[in-house]
């Protein structure tokens, strides 16, 4: 079983136009960058991009959100994205906020087959907008679907050809969760090791979820810079 690829280039071409990607990352964090890059490259449309956040306007997802291939957004952190801002502002990207758990956990569920589950967080607010509400142990709970993806991008720092990944710290983030949650899973790792060399127990994300793996390159790894506070004089 061998589910290596050449690179990012090789695979792509099963991501059609419409498709709904769920994509790793936290910020700049675990960003499967040559999958983005060469998703640009093929230029699809009419994108559902699922992820924490869109990017900044010139890495990860900010890329195809600026490149007009995104349509809708579901995610839970706009942050410093002006192009996403704009097109959100001006009615040409549709945008779907949840709270980051309950995104984490809708993905979670759509992986283990649990098709919705009930969570408190969001009622009163217009995240509970249309959905039914039940209460349990006195406090009301708000029923929220899962989430499904045609396909997942998946950044580890490890792989082998059977799929198996291994994540490095917080790049972990949303790329385990995407994984179990999409009909065809693609991992780009940052070194591809030969069967036996990854610890079994240090193995996070085993290779029955991953459908095609390859070892990317040219990681820019930048620093995403948060808000500064002026110093008091």
């Amino acid at each position: 079983m061998n589910k290596r690829v050449a690179n990012a280039d090789a695979v792509i071409g099963r991501v059609k136009d419409g498709a709904t990607i769920l994509m790793g990352a936290f910020g700049s964090c675990g960003v499967p960058e040559n999958l983005i890059e060469a998703l640009v490259r093929q230029g699809t449309k009419n994108l559902t991009l699922v992820s924490n956040n869109p990017g900044t306007d010139s890495y990860g997802n900010g890329l195809l959100i600026g490149n007009r291939q995104v349509k809708k957004f579901i995610g839970s952190y706009v942050g410093s994205n002006k192009t996403f801002e704009k097109l959100a502002l001006g009615g040409e990207i549709e945008m779907e906020l949840n709270p980051q758990g309950t995104l984490a956990e809708r993905m979670r569920a759509a992986g283990a087959g649990i098709p919705a589950f009930f969570t408190p967080t969001g009622y009163g607010t217009l995240v509970a907008e249309g959905l039914e509400v039940r209460e349990f142990n006195g406090r009301p709970h708000i029923l929220v679907p899962a989430l499904r993806g045609d396909f997942a991008f998946v950044k580890a720092w490890k792989g082998d050809r059977w799929g198996n990944l291994t994540f490095r710290k917080t790049a972990r983030n949303f790329n385990a969760v995407v994984a179990t949650a999409a009909d065809y899973v693609i991992a780009e790792v940052e070194e591809l090791v030969e069967l036996g060399q990854l610890d079994g127990d240090a193995i996070h994300t085993p290779g029955i979820y991953v459908d095609a793996i390859f070892q990317g390159t040219n990681y820019r790894k930048p620093v995403e810079p948060g808000p500064k506070r002026k110093r008091a004089k």
